[in-house]
């Protein structure tokens, strides 16, 4: 069953990434896999719980990056301000672009509302948790900077992967992100 759902799961990533969602066939991508109709019903549902699939297999990828990336930082601030700005600079991979950014959105609404949503916001929580320990940023409530940097950076990131000109976008994104995270910085 595991070898199933990776088989299908494989083939709609491709599938979602080159053609994205609206124009993979479920047909093909089943054909792929070399499995039927009926593995992909039987595993996801449908469609929409393949591509639920596929974004939380592409977010999980995306979450070990970005903690690689902040494990190489010389400080916690600056692994914290690394971790969530390496987050908006995916937004120029074309996968990520399309699957997560665009197609996610447009099929399954508002990434707050998403299973992983609750990760990400866990996950920059436990961060805001550690600065104000180590007197770093000013004493603000954890959830409320969780949810305002999770939200800030998915609204930026699918403003550069819509862009007639993601490079442009990031660059002008970049520098207003990082002022809004300096922001709780303790002066």
């Amino acid at each position: 069953m595991a070898e199933t759902r990776t088989r299908l799961i494989a083939a709609a990533r491709r599938a979602f990434g080159e053609k994205g969602y609206a124009e993979a066939s479920m047909d093909d991508l089943t054909a792929q896999a070399g499995l039927t109709r009926g593995a992909l019903y039987h595993h996801f549902g449908d469609k929409k719980g393949l591509l639920e699939a596929v974004i939380l297999q592409i977010d999980s990828e995306m979450a070990a990056r970005l903690e690689a990336i902040s494990a190489r930082a010389p400080s916690l601030w600056q692994a914290f301000l690394d971790e969530n700005i390496g987050y908006v600079q995916m937004a120029l991979e074309p996968e990520i672009q399309r699957v997560v950014l665009r197609d996610g959105p447009a099929v399954l609404g508002k990434p707050s509302l998403w299973p992983n949503a609750t990760g990400c916001i866990a996950s920059i929580a436990r961060g805001v948790e550690r600065l104000k320990a180590d007197g770093v940023i000013v004493d603000v409530d954890t959830e409320a900077v969780a949810r305002l940097i999770v939200g800030a950076s998915t609204d930026i990131a699918q403003w550069i992967a819509t862009s007639d000109d993601p490079e442009a976008t990031l660059r002008k994104a970049i520098p207003a992100f990082r002022v809004l995270i300096e922001g709780l910085l303790l002066r």
